[in-house]
């Protein structure tokens, strides 16, 4: 019996609305972030890198870039969720170190995937996904350049970046993208 997809990727769609409540909370209350938060922030990237980990494996037959900087984006991931998830009090000189890093890991990734995007869902996820992932290269890029102003400006930066990845996650979920990798 032949099994048929609806198109609609319904993990991305609910990973994207995660994502986007979570930021919009860190914006809202930044003390929390330095609480109770920065053990669910390594919870979701340790989910993300098991993600990515997954795309790798899924991939690795394909000859190209993408899915050696899906393994990298991983297990970045995995890394910065795990000191996030271990030792919560480390958890803003984790962030400030290690977000930069991620951040670039993953838009990085992304970025590698746009021309299965414009086949897939066409011209318009393309170019909104485009411009989120060099939204976020710019922002990693900063980041990485200066750890001393992400200490003072993490909640707004993360709150921020959560939610853009949140936006990118939901576009792949409505336009069918993570039904097909």
């Amino acid at each position: 019996m032949w099994r048929r997809h609806s198109g609609f990727g319904w993990m991305e769609l609910i990973v994207g609305i995660l994502l986007v409540i979570l930021g919009i909370f860190t914006l809202a209350r930044p003390g929390a972030l330095l609480t109770g938060l920065v053990f669910l922030y390594g919870i979701l990237a340790v989910c993300t890198g098991i993600g990515d980990l997954v795309l790798y494996v899924r991939m690795e037959r394909h000859m190209g870039f993408g899915p050696t900087i899906s393994l990298v984006s991983g297990i970045l991931s995995l890394l910065a969720g795990l000191v996030l998830v271990l030792h919560p009090g480390a958890g803003r000189w984790a962030m400030a170190l290690l977000f930069p890093l991620w951040f670039l890991a993953h838009c990085i990734s992304q970025l590698t995937r746009l021309p299965m995007v414009r086949l897939l869902a066409g011209n318009g996820c393309y170019w909104l996904l485009l411009i989120l992932n060099v939204l976020g290269l710019i922002l990693g890029f900063l980041l990485l350049l200066s750890p001393g102003i992400t200490l003072f400006s993490l909640n707004l930066i993360v709150g921020f970046y959560l939610i853009l990845l949140g936006v990118d996650s939901m576009a792949q979920g409505i336009s069918g993208l993570g039904d097909r990798w």
